[in-house]
Parts: C-alpha cells; sequence; structure tokens
C-alpha cells in the first residue's frame, strides 16, 4: 500500500479531497486544528446553503461522516503540522500532538478567516448590539431560534443588510471581491422575511455580484420575497437611542440618506486564513500578494510551488462552497496521479 496522502484542514474542500482519495483506495491521513471537523459550516453555524437550499448541518455533515467512518482515512483533530520535509512519494511530516507520520503527498485545504468588523468601526460593529454579521445572523436561523435583536431580544421591524463589509474596500487593505455575500445576503434576506413577513429587509450594495445560476437568488428576493436594494454608500452607522441609523448616499439619485433600523447586518468577507504565513513556511510553498496559499497555472491549478503539494478551496482566495468541493475532488486526483505516476516509474 503505498504512503498516505496528508491532508490539511476538513472544511469542504479537505472533506471532497479525503473522500474522493478513499473512493479510489488511496489511504489518507485528514489532519484538523479544531475538535471538530466541517470547517467553517459547521463550525461557524451555517444555516441554509446557497444554491440547493441544504442546511448546512445536513449537508457537510453528511460528508463529514462519510468521512470519519471510512476505514481508509485516519482523522487527527486538534492538531497542526509542524513540520513537512522531504520529496514527493517520500515526505515527513511531525505534529503538534508528537505524531510523526509518512506522506506521498500533501493537500492544503485550510480554508479562509472571516472578516472582523471591528476594522471597520464607522459601521456600528462593537458599538451597539443590534449591530451583528451574516455568520451571526446563520447560527440564529440554524439554531431555530429564529432572528431577533441581541440587544432585547425582539422581532426586528427593519432589518438593513451592508454589502461588501471587507470586500472590495482600499482603505482597509480588502481589494479583492469575497464573491460569495452578495447570494448569502440574498438568501439571508428572503429567510428573514420567510420567518418575519412584516419585518422590511433593504440591502445596500456598490453593485450585485450574484454570479451564474445565483442571479435567480437577486430577483427572487426581490419579486417574491419584496426586499429592497438601495445603491449606495454607507457613510456610518449611528444610533438615536432607540434605533440604529443607516447614514449614507443613494448613488443612483445622488441625494443623501438617512433611514432607522431595528438590525443592521454586516455582510461579512473572506480573509486569507490568519494562518497562511505560517502555513506556507512549514510546507515551503509560497503566497499570493493578498496572502492567499498561490496556485499554478490552469493546466495545473491544484498545484503549488512545492512539487508533490497540492492545494484547494478558498486556501487560495474567496471561493463557493461548491467551487471548494469540485476543487478538492480535483487536488485530490493530481495527488493520485502524482503519486501512480511515481510508483510506475
Amino acid at each position: 500500500m503505498s504512503k498516505p496522502v496528508l491532508i490539511v484542514g476538513a472544511g469542504p474542500a479537505g472533506l471532497a479531497a479525503a473522500g474522493a482519495l478513499a473512493g479510489a483506495g488511496q489511504p489518507v491521513v485528514l489532519v484538523d486544528k479544531e475538535s471538530r471537523l466541517g470547517g467553517a459550516p459547521i463550525l461557524s453555524g451555517y444555516a441554509k446553503l446557497v444554491p440547493t437550499g441544504e442546511w448546512a448541518k445536513d449537508a457537510i455533515g453528511g460528508m463529514v461522516r462519510r468521512v470519519e467512518q471510512d476505514a481508509l482515512v485516519m482523522v487527527k483533530k486538534g492538531a497542526r503540522v509542524e513540520s513537512f520535509e522531504g520529496e514527493p512519494g517520500g515526505f515527513r511530516a511531525m505534529l503538534s500532538d508528537g505524531a510523526s507520520l509518512e506522506a506521498g503527498a500533501a493537500i492544503l485545504a485550510t480554508g479562509f478567516t472571516h472578516f472582523d468588523s471591528v476594522n471597520k468601526p464607522e459601521w456600528g460593529f462593537g458599538t451597539f448590539p443590534d449591530v451583528v454579521t451574516t455568520t451571526q445572523v446563520e447560527q440564529m436561523i440554524s439554531s431555530g431560534r429564529g432572528v431577533r435583536c441581541p440587544s432585547d431580544g425582539r422581532k426586528p421591524q427593519r432589518v438593513a443588510i451592508l454589502l461588501c463589509v471587507g470586500s472590495r474596500d482600499r482603505q482597509i487593505g480588502r481589494e479583492w471581491c469575497s464573491k460569495i455575500c452578495c447570494t448569502v445576503s440574498c438568501n439571508i434576506a428572503m429567510e428573514i422575511r420567510e420567518e418575519l413577513p412584516e419585518c422590511h429587509v433593504y440591502i445596500y450594495y456598490m453593485d450585485i455580484r450574484t454570479y451564474g445560476l445565483n442571479e435567480t437568488f437577486y430577483w427572487k428576493s426581490q419579486e417574491e420575497f419584496k426586499v429592497k436594494y438601495i445603491k449606495a454608500r454607507i457613510a456610518e452607522v449611528t444610533s438615536d437611542g432607540q434605533k440604529l441609523i443607516v447614514k449614507g448616499e443613494d448613488t443612483l439619485v445622488k441625494r443623501p440618506i438617512t433611514i432607522p433600523f431595528d438590525m443592521v447586518v454586516h455582510a461579512i468577507g473572506m480573509d486569507p486564513n490568519v494562518e497562511n504565513k505560517s502555513i506556507a513556511g512549514v510546507f515551503g510553498v509560497g503566497l499570493q500578494e493578498h496572502g492567499h496559499i498561490a496556485r499554478g497555472s490552469y493546466g495545473a491549478s491544484s498545484a503549488t510551488s512545492r512539487p508533490g503539494v497540492f492545494v484547494a478551496g478558498a486556501a487560495t482566495g474567496p471561493e463557493t462552497i461548491d467551487d471548494s468541493i469540485a476543487q478538492g475532488n480535483a487536488a485530490a486526483m493530481a495527488a493520485l496521479a502524482m503519486l501512480r505516476r511515481k510508483a510506475a516509474a
């Protein structure tokens, strides 16, 4: 039996890679720093996923169960890779729990970090308890408690969702689009309206980027759920003591707007994994200019700058769950092909 493939990160991409390799008869060691597998969709309590509408606990939870039950997958929870030496087909890794293991190849599926809204203080997060993030709203929905104002538990009558918080913002060093926020926000707006039909939901946007088939979420949210869209630049979020006040400029009609809300939701973007610098150092791979793990060209998009080390999912930049799963499968096949070539040589 060939040496296992080491997979670092057990979110959608890592789980997909592990499942694909095990399905091909290739042993796997799956390492994750957390005590639970599933990555952000499970650890952050995501609700219904787009575009399928499946609950994260079912869709990603099912992937977790299949991997944990597979005899070809050794799972190492609560561990990090401390060192990684050797060549393709003959790597050796040391883990933080003291374990040493051999690997034929490695796949980095180390994901992303949610943007921290405290880095955008003028928009009220951390100052007013009813200014929350899309992740927090997802947790409200997935918990079954419903969307409520954190300050007093009341049902909001008017909610604002502010797009591009931590994305497309040069002032705070986030020049990239986070790719999923528009569609997720459309979906959350519909979920709020479904639970609270008397609640008015507004989405403030620079541009709407519900690309591909996700464009249906944009039209459905307006036509069926009566979500209101305002093209605007937000100046600040303040409070009059009773309501949150969103101040900005309506960029379509070129006039200032000030609207009171019960809850304001930050559609937070996807930052590079905060540990990417140390991960790159351990595995000897390059980083992209913004701090994501650099990947190969079109012909070898799963490759990194180090032979035998592959990458998949949001480790390389903002990514959807579906595309992360596809990239996990692709990285698995690239690693397997490399190992089979070496075995045949």
